[in-house]
């Protein structure tokens, strides 16, 4: 039967027809294969960015500042193993996910990040903004 999505709109990646063929199956346990959930909060003097990153550990994370971009990196390598009495079943699974934020307007110096259960949380100061006077004449010189 054909599909009710637009054939425009079907996701076509290596990893979603892989994973038609396959059942489902491939790279499911990497939580997020095409990037990760990002929330940013304004809280008035700062930024707060909670990324999503089940099933991750804390070592395996890294995070990187390239003025003016901060870049969240994290990699999963999970290996499943289950024997029976008739047979031996080993799957293994490994991926990398990143995703970049342009920070401008932010004190790099005084990002601060935490990680727990499963979610890393950053707390991304603002740079303070230049107080602009609300109206000043300039005087034309001859």
């Amino acid at each position: 039967m054909f599909d009710l999505i637009p054939y425009g709109r079907r996701d076509r990646s290596l990893t979603s027809e892989l994973n038609r063929w396959l059942g489902g199956s491939f790279l499911q346990d990497f939580q997020g294969v095409r990037g990760f959930k990002v929330d940013v909060q304004d809280k008035g003097d700062h930024f707060l960015l909670e990324a999503d990153l089940p099933g991750v550990k804390k070592e395996d994370i890294k995070i990187n500042l390239e003025a003016p971009y901060l870049t969240i990196r994290a990699e999963q390598n999970t290996e499943k193993t289950e024997e029976k009495k008739n047979y031996v079943y080993k799957e293994r699974s490994f991926g990398s996910i990143s995703r970049s934020f342009d920070v401008s307007g932010i004190k790099t110096g005084d990002i601060k990040g935490k990680f727990k259960d499963g979610v890393l949380s950053l707390t991304l100061p603002k740079q303070e903004e230049q107080q602009q006077a609300d109206s000043i004449e300039i005087e034309i010189e001859d």
